[in-house]
């Protein structure tokens, strides 16, 4: 039972940190990626043929996956210069079933279907049965130094661009703002932690395949951060904990229906999980925790007769 709890919060530290990613770009430059999970498998692809193949250390391995992230989303994002920003999301979703058919095909490299095994994890043969204890604070010092990151961001004069930037990039180019950098700028680094949360779940399930990233972890992560407020970093970390709860509590109920079979129970599972969402969404329009968006100050009325 200890196990499977730190299983459930391990994964949700990740998921957390996709939320961050999503976040990052959708809530605070208003650009919509649908191809989170792509950026999500270059990362776990990146570490696990580094340290595996390359034998290199995991600390290199985790690094590499930012760099190859951030890079991955510095192209995606300048491919679509000339194109209208709506484009983006349907460049973001072509591309993360592109990583996936690689992935799925390049045999010499990924392994093909059969996926990465034997992925070390940091310290994992010396903690035996504490690997997954010592793993969670792992995840969750890496989460804490990225909400202060995305938190200092949303707070600083950059995050205010980016803000202005989702409202009327129009106004914004007009004020002075090189939007196209900053659109680049903050793209690239939305993917390098989308990467590195790929490296992190790679080397703590020790395998990865091309099924395991579907567009549906897109999906997910976009209904953590609606639901729990988007352009708010602590909303996108409370949604992928609410999410990860719903969806292991959704599991639990459906096995308690009878006379269903194994299909019928999936489909329950979805249903239930859209359910609920839509009733959270219906509730409260802005998530758990909608963004707070400070209030212009009023001209100082002194001196004036």
């Amino acid at each position: 039972m200890l196990n499977y709890l730190l299983f459930i919060a391990t994964m949700g530290g990740l998921y957390g940190l996709l939320a961050l990613s999503l976040n990052l770009i959708w809530g605070g430059a208003g650009m919509v990626n649908l191809g989170l999970a792509g950026f999500f498998a270059v990362g776990a692809y990146a570490s696990a043929i580094f340290t595996t193949a390359g034998h290199a250390p995991i600390v290199a391995g985790w690094a590499l996956a930012v760099i190859a992230g951030g890079f991955a989303g510095l192209v995606v994002t300048l491919s679509t210069t000339r194109l209208r920003e709506d484009y983006l999301a349907i460049v973001t979703l072509g591309f993360a079933e592109v990583v996936r058919l690689v992935a799925a095909n390049e045999i010499w490299l990924t392994r093909g279907t059969d996926g990465i095994s034997g992925i070390p994890g940091p310290w994992k043969s010396a903690l035996g049965p504490d690997f997954n204890a010592v793993y969670l604070l792992i995840v969750l010092a890496v989460l804490g130094a990225v909400f202060v990151l995305v938190r200092r961001i949303d707070r600083s004069p950059y995050g205010r661009v980016l803000r202005a930037i989702r409202e009327d990039a129009q106004v914004a180019q007009v004020a002075g703002k090189p939007v196209l950098r900053f659109k680049a700028e903050a793209f690239a680094l939305s993917a390098a932690i989308a990467g590195l949360a790929g490296a992190l779940y790679a080397h703590f399930t020790s395998y990865i395949a091309p099924d395991l990233f579907l567009p549906l972890i897109t999906i997910y992560i976009f209904l953590a951060v609606a639901g729990g407020g988007t352009g708010r970093p602590a909303g996108a970390l409370v949604g992928a904990y609410l999410l990860m709860l719903l969806l292991e509590s959704a599991r639990f109920f459906v096995e308690l229906v009878p006379a269903i079979s194994a299909v019928q129970r999936a489909a329950l599972k979805e249903l239930l999980i859209a359910v609920v969402l839509i009733l959270v969404l219906r509730l409260a329009p802005g998530g758990v925790m909608p963004e707070r968006i400070p209030t212009a100050p009023r001209p100082s009325t002194q001196g004036k007769p």
